[in-house]
């Protein structure tokens, strides 16, 4: 059976989206079966970051009104799996038929990652639905750290438990001189556990805009293999004096 795992962030903007891309080709790198599912719908953008909008035919919201078979929305994104989000929400969404086409596919993945719109919303509710954990990304200032506090709660009322933090676009020196908070008050303010700090890198702006791999030099490249290394149950440090 595939871990199921939502990744969801308080607010847009953090870099959720692209943090799910890398995560996806790392764990996908170690051999994993990697589905993606997008539930931003309307505003979906896996498929661009990915360079496979060419290729979006039907999205799971097909699926679900009865206009294709579940096979013909499943889309190769470099060596994983994407499934697009609806342009519409229909009432037809629910729990339930999200939680059929999961039924379905839970033999054929090790990971499905269910990218969650930002914010506190029926996309979110969707996306946690039938997760087993949840990330949450958040980047180091206290409007995304208590809108991600605030989903963090949510994600527990809705029966999920194990809830991760990821801290994007870090930067030293914004917190050395106090304009941002530092990793202990991003932790104490959240709530929630660390599993991993993704420094800023300016080659993810330029990956994202061209549906590019980051290179495997790059330290944003480097910080999403160890949290992918973490999520497959790894014993990897966390070692914060490491970060450029």
């Amino acid at each position: 059976m595939a871990q199921k795992i939502v990744v969801a962030s308080g607010k847009g903007g953090v870099g959720k989206s692209s943090a799910v891309c890398g995560l996806c080709r790392c764990l996908t790198d170690m051999g994993k079966n990697v589905l993606v599912m997008d539930f931003d719908i309307g505003l979906r953008g896996l498929d661009l970051i990915f360079d496979v909008s060419d290729q979006v035919v039907f999205d799971w919201g097909d699926i679900i009104l009865g206009r294709c078979e579940l096979d013909k929305a499943l889309i190769s994104a470099d060596g994983a799996t994407l499934i697009a989000a609806p342009r519409i929400f229909a009432q037809e969404f629910t729990k339930d038929t999200i939680s059929r086409i999961l039924e379905i596919l839970d033999p054929l993945f090790d990971y499905i990652l269910l990218d969650a719109p930002a914010g506190i919303s029926k996309g979110l509710y969707l996306a946690a639905c039938c997760a087993d954990r949840a990330l949450i990304v958040s980047t180091p200032d206290n409007v995304c750290v208590r809108c991600g506090s605030l989903t963090a709660e949510k994600l527990l009322e809705l029966g999920i438990n194990d809830i991760r933090l990821i801290i994007n676009r870090f930067k030293k020196r914004p917190v050395v001189q106090g304009r941002l908070l530092n990793i202990d008050d991003v932790i104490d303010s959240a709530g929630v556990q660390l599993i991993g700090v993704i420094p800023e890198d300016s080659e993810v702006m330029y990956s994202l805009a061209n549906g590019e791999r980051l290179s495997s030099r790059s330290f944003a490249h480097e910080a999403l293999v160890k949290i992918a290394g973490r999520i497959n149950g790894e014993n990897i440090p966390l070692d914060i004096s490491a970060l450029p």
